[in-house]
């Protein structure tokens, strides 16, 4: 069973010790549903007959949600993988290419962009999502766990807009990203703008 590189741990207090969270292919699998769904949603909302376009606050939710989410996964889970799985290298670099180009989709999500960023979710569901599942064959219960909570941390202090230009691997993406993501927070709160599903009116289920 292959060990995951793992920032420095407080001891365990005892062999059978198993830290409380979730797992990160959990939550990467579940946070790729939910950005599916939300785009389904506002797909619908856009297309339907006699509507205005997709709801801006959706629009807004979406950014900072797949912000969010992609800052993480390079943080933690990309790296895990490179340690992980090594022969998956090659892998982790085309999926963090195909983030900065995501990213730079992002900036400005209108009606006229969101299929072209439908698409290149899509493709990061696909890619990401195999890279998960081959982690999750190598790795124990109690690192994808641990790892799964270093994901939430990072996500919480993550940027809410599309930063294409930050480092994409660390030691970088750690220290600028929660850097960028206080920033984004303030004119965040200055401009009263939704950028979580639950601030939805009705938030996509999963």
């Amino acid at each position: 069973m292959s060990a995951v590189s793992l920032p420095p741990l407080p001891p365990a207090p005892d062999e059978g010790y198993r830290p409380g969270g979730r797992s990160i292919a959990d939550i990467v699998d579940r946070e790729h549903r939910q950005l599916l769904a939300l785009l389904d949603q506002l797909a619908g909302s856009a297309g339907s007959a006699g509507s205005a376009g997709a709801p801006r606050d959706g629009l807004a939710v979406l950014t900072a949600a797949l912000s969010r989410h992609l800052s993480a996964e390079e943080q933690y889970l990309l790296p895990a993988v490179r340690a992980a799985l090594p022969e998956h290298a090659g892998r982790v670099d085309e999926e963090i290419d195909g983030d900065a180009g995501l990213l730079t989709a992002l900036k400005g999500l209108t009606d006229e962009t969101l299929t072209e960023v439908a698409e290149r979710v899509r493709r990061h569901v696909d890619g990401v999502g195999g890279l998960v599942a081959e982690l999750r064959a190598v790795a124990t219960q109690e690192e994808l766990i641990r790892l799964g909570n270093r994901l939430e941390i990072a996500e919480e202090a993550a940027p809410t807009r599309p930063h294409p230009g930050t480092p994409g691997t660390p030691p970088w993406n750690r220290i600028v990203e929660p850097a960028v993501g206080v920033v984004d927070k303030v004119r965040d709160a200055v401009t009263r703008r939704p950028t979580y599903l639950a601030d939805l009116p009705e938030p996509p289920r999963d």
